[in-house]
């Protein structure tokens, strides 16, 4: 099995216009990653949260979303389903997307026939990332 990620994409005023959804339907078409919990919530302006099924939502009504049927692995639970919920801004609309990174799978598989293991990971945020870049293009 390769790496398990999470992602909490927060859709200001709960505008989800399904844009997205193609590229995700794509990399699970190519087995790059394999959806393993799929939950989308709307925080009302009063803070009350609730669970939307991909029906609720007109924007992704046209799409063929069947590839994500099933998308219910038990790793995402109802705290963390809260926890995400506590950092939404009132009136929006977030997707809560579990996933394995498939791609990683043989390339993990063939360091632990070897005795390796992962000791340290992480992510640099986009904006760490942009930072940099406009401090070496500034020295340049």
């Amino acid at each position: 099995m390769g790496p398990i990620d999470y992602l909490v994409v927060e859709f200001p005023g709960g505008r989800m216009t399904g844009e997205g959804l193609p590229l995700l339907v794509d990399l699970v078409e190519r087995d790059i990653i394999r959806i393993l919990d799929l939950v989308f919530l709307a925080k009302d302006a009063d803070g009350t949260v609730a669970a939307l099924e991909i029906d609720d939502a007109d924007a992704l009504a046209d799409l063929d979303l069947s590839i994500f049927e099933g998308a219910r692995s038990g790793l995402l639970d109802a705290d963390d389903i809260t926890e995400a919920a506590d950092v939404l801004e009132p009136g929006s609309a977030a997707g809560i997307i579990v996933y394995e990174n498939r791609w990683a799978a043989p390339l993990a598989r063939a360091l632990r026939r070897t005795g390796a293991q992962l000791v340290a990971g992480g992510r640099i945020p986009v904006q760490a990332l942009l930072a940099s870049l406009d401090t070496v293009e500034a020295q340049v």
